[in-house]
């Protein structure tokens, strides 16, 4: 496996590509060269790309992703999944996309590309997870929740059932969310109201 990206979610990546035996034959970073625990960091030659491997962008930015997914658009990408998440047997997960250890996702769930599935985040039957998306430590989604493409789900956020959310919204630490989002807002607090758009993730975009 190949990994472009070397901060700490590099790190979380590394150490489950090491429990499920899988080596890693180089990392890549523009920032490079350094090294990043045992490895030593490089910067991505695109003049002479390797294909024989299997790649993951080791960012947790959300655009950063969608940006070097489309210029990496002739390599295989492979996927992260944690042993000791619990995923059902239905649970589709699309090409680039990792799941951190204490996971559960259940029953029906599709999950899109390069998406980030954190540490113990739980995903309820028939949820619907976009490409890009993130669905941060600790934040639950109940059954049949829509997340839209790029949708940043922070840490310890609960999403009732049945809810929609758009494309690359926001929706902060800890908020609850009752009611459907639009795409590109920030929505924060308990029950989660709307505070902006934002302009980063969205609007830029549009």
């Amino acid at each position: 496996m190949i990994l472009y990206g070397a901060s700490g979610h590099a790190k979380v990546i590394l150490d489950i590509l090491k429990r499920n035996k899988i080596p890693v034959t180089a990392i890549y970073d523009d920032r490079a060269p350094f090294s990043l625990i045992d490895y030593q960091v490089s910067k991505f030659d695109w003049q002479n790309i390797r294909k024989d491997d299997e790649y993951l962008i080791s960012i947790g930015r959300n655009t950063t992703r969608q940006i070097l997914s489309k210029k990496l658009n002739n390599v295989r990408f492979g996927q992260a999944i944690h042993p000791q998440s619990i995923i059902d047997q239905t649970v589709t997960i699309g090409e680039g996309s990792v799941v951190m250890g204490g996971a559960v996702i259940n029953s029906s769930v599709k999950i899109g590309k390069h998406c980030i599935i954190n540490t113990t985040a739980s995903i309820d039957h028939d949820c619907m997870i976009g490409d890009f998306a993130h669905i941060s430590p600790n934040a639950t989604l109940s059954g049949n929740v829509q997340v839209g493409e790029g949708t940043h789900i922070g840490a310890g956020a609960v999403v009732i059932q049945g809810i929609k959310i758009g494309k690359w919204a926001m929706i902060g630490a800890g908020a609850v969310i009752i009611r459907d989002v639009p795409d590109g807002v920030t929505v924060v607090g308990n029950p989660g109201r709307i505070i902006k758009l934002s302009q980063d993730e969205y609007t830029r975009k549009s």
